[in-house]
């Protein structure tokens, strides 16, 4: 099975409501999808959003990263050679980790569907099904309250709140949130990078000190302030969790030997696909860390090969944020992983499992 092309496309689905962070606001997935095809007829899938100010990655530049730097390197290659066209993929240029990600998971697709099996028993085994939490987007307080009950009355039992805006009001948020669903969901908490390390322990300590419990923090800092992030691990009860702060393995070390976060979270996107993000799990691993699995604003293309990889590597991976398929009005993909609200589970097709990506429009080489 030897690549012939690989063709782009762009997948545009509106969400059900505005995703809003102390980053950016988001109303819509606009994705640009990857097709390799190879010589045997087979096509893999893979997926990249344009996340410009997390990862730098714009539609233009992730284009351009496959299309000029990639796609040269791997015509005639054998999907075989896996760990070879890995390296030829991440070595093709610098950074561009969304571009990276998106053909490593075509690749990885079409890998598993040489053998004839699904990727999650490629990269190891394990249990079919898992369980994602949602996120609550930043807004009143009586808007994020309403869209948590909502999400109790969809079945999720881990919510992810997203504050980072105001601190005052931010902890406010936060208590009204947690008074409301009255112990019946773990909540994780989101700063997105909105604070400094004194107003993450300071929000914090009037949060546990109102008996407010919380299942982790995320990045409350800004993602190069390290020195910051090992701040208010050492002064919080709650554990903290990175995820600006880690693309690369080497930064997965730097963070745990200095011990500035508790938590891992893992993203396709930002790791350049899913080798890096294997080798992140087995580090974490062996230091003890946890991991969580996360996305972008990502349909279920490459949200799949997260789920594939949560579901092999669950022994590191025992958080899941994979709501990017919850929160669209529609799911434009025919095959591949089921969604089900909070209840994600896959099939036995080979692969990805991915048949048709619908309302691509595709893009010129």
């Amino acid at each position: 099975m030897k690549i012939t092309d690989i063709e782009l496309g762009m997948l545009r689905v509106p969400l059900k409501t505005p995703f809003k962070t102390a980053l950016r606001t988001v109303e819509s997935v606009e994705d640009v999808v990857v097709l390799v095809r190879t010589d045997t007829g087979h096509t893999g899938y893979g997926e990249a959003p344009a996340t410009a100010v997390i990862t730098g990655d714009t539609h233009g530049s992730i284009i351009e990263a496959i299309n000029s730097f990639i796609k040269p390197r791997l015509i005639g290659e054998d999907i075989g050679n896996l760990n070879r066209i890995c390296g030829l993929i991440q070595s093709s240029l610098e950074r561009n980790t969304s571009a990276k990600a998106a053909v490593e998971i075509a690749i990885y697709d079409l890998w598993a569907q040489l053998h004839g099996a699904p990727l999650y028993q490629m990269l190891g085994g394990g249990d079919p099904v898992i369980t994602t939490d949602i996120t609550i987007s930043v807004d009143y307080i009586d808007k994020m309250v309403a869209d948590s009950l909502s999400a109790l009355d969809r079945g999720f039992e881990s919510l992810k709140i997203k504050v980072g805006k105001d601190i005052g009001l931010d902890i406010e948020r936060v208590k009204a949130i947690h008074a409301a669903v009255e112990g019946r969901a773990l909540l994780r908490l989101d700063a997105n990078q909105g604070w400094t390390a004194k107003q993450a322990v300071y929000a914090m300590n009037a949060l546990e000190n109102a008996g407010v419990v919380l299942e982790l923090l995320e990045q409350p800092v800004k993602a190069n302030d390290i020195a910051g992030m090992k701040y208010v691990t050492e002064r919080v009860n709650t554990p903290v969790m990175a995820d600006e702060s880690v693309f690369s393995p080497h930064q997965v070390f730097d963070l745990i030997q200095q011990g500035a976060a508790d938590i891992i979270n893992i993203k396709l996107m930002k790791t350049g696909g899913i080798s890096n993000a294997i080798k992140i799990a087995d580090i974490a691993a062996l230091y003890g860390v946890p991991c969580m699995i996360g996305c972008m604003l990502e349909s279920s293309i490459s949200v799949a090969a997260a789920v594939h990889l949560a579901v092999a590597k669950s022994g590191a991976i025992s958080k899941v944020d994979l709501d990017g398929p919850s929160l669209s009005q529609f799911n434009p993909v025919e095959g591949g992983v089921i969604f089900n609200e909070s209840e994600i589970s896959i099939t036995n097709a080979p692969g990805l499992g991915i048949i048709e990506v619908r309302g691509l429009e595709m893009i010129a080489a």
